[in-house]
């Protein structure tokens, strides 16, 4: 069941990646992405993560991700979610013990 949820989970972000790709602009970025949507939205993750990460964490981490395409970022997590659900697919007939043989 979990498999399940898992492979419908990154069929929405691969096909949410292909669309970015497809209809963004080529060189937009998630930090003018993230301002699309909300025009705020970056000064507050900045805010939030240097809060409570820290400096370090914010230039180390958070800025090379927002410098990177806005596509990016979706097509990661559904390969992520394609691999979860691989993970958990339950054994087929095949794939159950070999030395039980009727």
């Amino acid at each position: 069941m979990i498999s399940r949820i898992f492979a419908g989970l990154a069929a929405v972000f691969l096909v949410l990646a292909f669309a970015l790709m497809v209809l963004a602009p080529v060189d937009l970025s998630l930090v003018q992405g993230l301002n699309w949507l909300d025009d705020g939205l970056a000064a507050r993750m900045q805010a939030v993560i240097r809060a409570g990460l820290g400096n370090a964490t914010w230039v180390g981490v958070a800025l090379p991700l927002l410098a990177r395409p806005v596509w990016l970022v979706p097509l990661g997590l559904g390969m992520v979610c394609v691999g979860m659900s691989a993970s958990f697919k339950a054994p087929g007939p095949a794939e159950r013990d070999s030395r039980r043989r009727s």
